[in-house]
């Protein structure tokens, strides 16, 4: 069997056996995850609430942005309260008050440490039980325990209101005034944010471990780290070792082939530009415009963490509230990346197999018609829905679905996946003439139109759940496209149009080309199937999602341990030849991903990425830290690259004037270390000690969200802000000057511009394995480029 046929079958066995314990898993999740009651009641028979205020409650936080308004379990944003820890917290308290009160007559905080703990025991007895009865679907409360939670129901009806004295919290917590109109709307989301907590205390039948694997931390209950969560993240941190040291094994028993003597001319400048390629210049001109909205509302929305309510003095948040700004602005990043990554699918089919189908072009304007569509109709629903101008059930539609990333209401999301069929369906047809044909770079077409299929089905993922999906699936499914999608199989389809382009230009060979990225998907898809659980380690989920998830999520960050091989390689193959000059900055923005590869998604998704370090710092600023520095620093600096390679060939060369991107980069890059390593992360560091410490409850406290010390993390942000913002102004510039240029002048001159590096043969490849990585962030080129 030879080498290739054999990572073929690797490849088989892994989607097969990943997949499958993948699905099984999530069958285990919907057996066990926390019951949703049909009535919280008082041992004497009160209703406290019902299943339907539950549901209906969930509604109605997504309705007023859901995950972009604090979190759940979690999974959110990071200025309001995470609502299951805060509920707890305030509900364990006041409960501690009552007895204190009744039985000492002085609050809890005054009594002598031995009272305090023997209350405390008491505590942690009375809402570590579980009072769930299968029999009668009733979760069933003692009177003391109604009265504290009403306390706590009163305290929330007021912060989601109108009310004056709740104004400066609602400030605080960058909520707008008056964001539940309805009383009985207000009244219904206090039952959901109750039972989210309740099964973060309550422990499951047979078990001394809650619903939540004791998440979060909240030492009045002793929610405390499992032995498994501990133990499962010594194993992985083994498991890392381990796999780093076979992959540098087998780099260094591979045997490195010469490369071929690179072209006297740019080989792509043969290629003829075609009305379907031609076309999809006006989607990287939409990729500018998104991408400075994007950055515009970040700016905005960053702000809301010192002026919850206003922008420099300026009510903003009447008419565009942080929930809608911070919803724009996750959802803009991913559609100005996947737009450009799209878009240069379709510039690359027809430029590789040679072959324009009829009626190629008509489809990729109506693709484009249907982009703006989509990005429009969600941008509007998110605001109507933030807004509350929708009824709930229209909300899931049209408005705004709560799932961060995932907040594009069912319609749109539906629309979106049509879209995307019809990508696939273009895709498949430019490049099914070249599918046919034997060539040194079939390996590579096959891998580039498998990972289109992928793309366009995994998307489905999103639609598999519904209103009242339980929460635990949602977010079992939300990660499917959240991380296989987005980090999984677009790595793959980056790793092989890189090759692709670079086999184009004569710096690699196809054979090598396809060999390394096959190898290169295997290596990181063994590691980015399952490594999808990570996510889910306390979202009412079992043990063994952290036992799978900590030991194969590991394995996302072993490819990255190559990355500066693949940097050292692109510049190498950017001076290969005198032509390559001209496509010095694309491959430069590729040197960019390699680097956000290993910091963002490696050093800063690893620091989240251990079930022991993710029980203290989930919803933390240390994973927007990642965040922020795995999406554009690795996905974002290659839609760049891919942009501009593609821009090189639909412009005219008079028109290619490139000293702008010069800047551009520097300032885009600089502009990102400062806005993560001078503001995120030391943030995220200074809520983790507040979350080891005290709890969870205080890591995200206004006491500690608006400290003096968070608040100057705020504005030492700033400075990288403006420096990352002259960039992209820069870089859009260059783009308009490049548009002007080129009107009237439509010569077709293929060139694209640069690619990475290409990766010079094996060494590159192992590398692009690297792509997805750590946390999932990153992606991206790792291992395109070796080609």
């Amino acid at each position: 069997m030879t080498p290739t046929r054999r990572l073929w079958w690797t490849l088989a066995v892994l989607f097969v056996v990943s997949f499958g314990l993948l699905g099984w898993i999530g069958g285990q999740i919907y057996r066990e995850a926390p019951p949703v009651p049909e009535r919280v009641e008082t041992v004497d028979g009160t209703i406290l609430f019902t299943k339907d205020d539950i549901q209906r409650g969930r509604q109605v936080w997504q309705s007023m942005g859901g995950m972009q308004v604090g979190s759940i379990w979690g999974h959110g944003s990071y200025v309001a309260p995470d609502w299951s820890a805060d509920w707890l917290h305030r509900e364990a308290v006041a409960l501690l008050d009552i007895w204190a009160q009744r039985e000492y007559g002085v609050a809890y905080d005054a009594l002598g440490a031995e009272l305090r703990a023997a209350l405390k025991e008491r505590l942690k007895t009375e809402m570590r039980t579980n009072t769930y009865d299968p029999a009668t679907g009733s979760i069933t409360v003692s009177a003391d325990r109604a009265a504290a939670i009403e306390q706590v129901r009163e305290h929330y009806l007021g912060v989601f209101s109108d009310d004056p004295a709740f104004e400066s919290l609602r400030e605080q917590y960058a909520i707008h005034n008056n964001p539940v109109p309805d009383a009985e709307h207000r009244a219904m989301l206090t039952g959901f944010f109750f039972w989210t907590s309740w099964a973060a205390a309550a422990e499951r039948p047979g078990s001394d471990i809650t619903y939540t694997a004791n998440w979060p931390h909240e030492p009045l209950i002793d929610n405390t780290p499992t032995t498994g969560t501990a133990m499962w993240s010594i194993a992985s941190v083994i498991l890392l070792l381990a796999g780093i040291g076979a992959l540098l094994w087998y780099q260094a028993a591979q045997k490195t082939e010469p490369l071929p003597v690179p072209p006297k001319s740019d080989p792509l400048l043969q290629i003829k530009v075609t009305p379907s390629m031609r076309a999809t210049a006006k989607y990287f001109y939409t990729v500018v415009a998104l991408f400075l909205a994007q950055m515009t509302l970040g700016a905005i929305t960053a702000h809301y963490a010192v002026e919850g309510h206003h922008f420099y003095g300026f009510n903003l948040s009447e008419i565009l509230p942080y929930a809608v700004t911070r919803s724009w602005h996750t959802q803009l990043g991913i559609f100005w990346i996947a737009t450009a990554w799209l878009a240069t699918g379709l510039y690359i089919a027809p430029a590789i197999s040679g072959h324009e189908p009829k009626y190629q072009k008509l489809g990729v304007d109506l693709l484009y018609v249907a982009l703006v569509v989509v990005v429009v109709g969600t941008l509007a629903g998110q605001w109507l829905g933030v807004m509350q101008r929708f009824d709930l059930d229209t909300n899931f539609y049209l408005g705004h679905q709560g799932w961060e990333f995932v907040d594009l209401g069912r319609f749109w999301q539906i629309l979106l996946f049509v879209g995307l069929m019809l990508w696939l369906g273009l895709m498949g047809r430019a490049l099914w003439p070249a599918l046919k044909r034997k060539a040194e770079n079939s390996l590579l077409l096959w891998l580039l139109f498998l990972s289109t299929i992928a793309i366009g089905l995994m998307y489905a993922a999103g639609l598999m759940y519904g209103k009242h999906t339980h929460i635990s699936m949602v977010e079992y499914w939300r990660w499917w496209v959240v991380h296989l999608w987005v980090e999984g199989f677009f790595e793959v389809f980056a790793t092989a149009i890189i090759a692709l382009l670079f086999t184009k230009l004569g710096l690699v060979r196809g054979s090598t080309a396809g060999t390394a990225t096959l190898f290169a998907t295997v290596v990181f898809l063994a590691g980015g199937i399952l490594g999808t659980l990570h996510h889910l380690y306390f979202a009412g989920t079992t043990e063994g999602v952290i036992a799978v998830g900590a030991m194969i999520s590991a394995l996302e960050v072993v490819p990255l341990v190559l990355l500066g091989f693949e940097a050292a390689e692109n510049l190498h193959f950017s001076k290969a030849a005198p032509w390559m000059r001209s496509y010095r900055w694309p491959v430069l923005f590729f040197v960019a991903v390699a680097f956000w590869n290993l910091v963002g998604a490696g050093l800063f998704g690893f620091i989240i990425n251990p079930p022991i370090s993710l029980y203290y710092i989930q919803g933390l600023n240390t994973t927007a830290n990642h965040g922020h520095a795995a999406l554009f620093g690795v996905y974002g600096m290659l839609g760049i690259g891919l942009m501009l390679f593609c821009l090189r060939g639909l412009s005219s060369p008079r028109a290619w004037k490139d000293k702008l991107l010069a800047p551009a980069f520097w300032l885009l890059n600089i502009g990102l270390v400062g806005m993560t390593f001078f503001a995120l992360l030391p943030a995220g560091i200074y809520q983790a000690w507040a979350s080891i410490t005290k709890g969870l409850w205080y890591a995200r406290s206004p006491e500690v969200i608006h400290s003096p010390i968070m608040e100057l993390f705020v504005w030492l942000r700033v400075p990288g802000d403006i420096v990352f913002a002259g960039g992209a102004l820069v870089l859009a510039a260059f783009v308009l000057a490049l548009w002007w240029g080129s009107r009237g002048r439509r010569e077709a001159v293929g060139s694209m511009a640069g690619l990475p590096e290409a990766a010079p043969a094996t060494a590159g490849v192992a590398t692009a394995t690297v792509s997805m990585t750590a946390h999932g962030s990153d992606g991206s080129c790792c291992g395109h480029c070796q080609g």
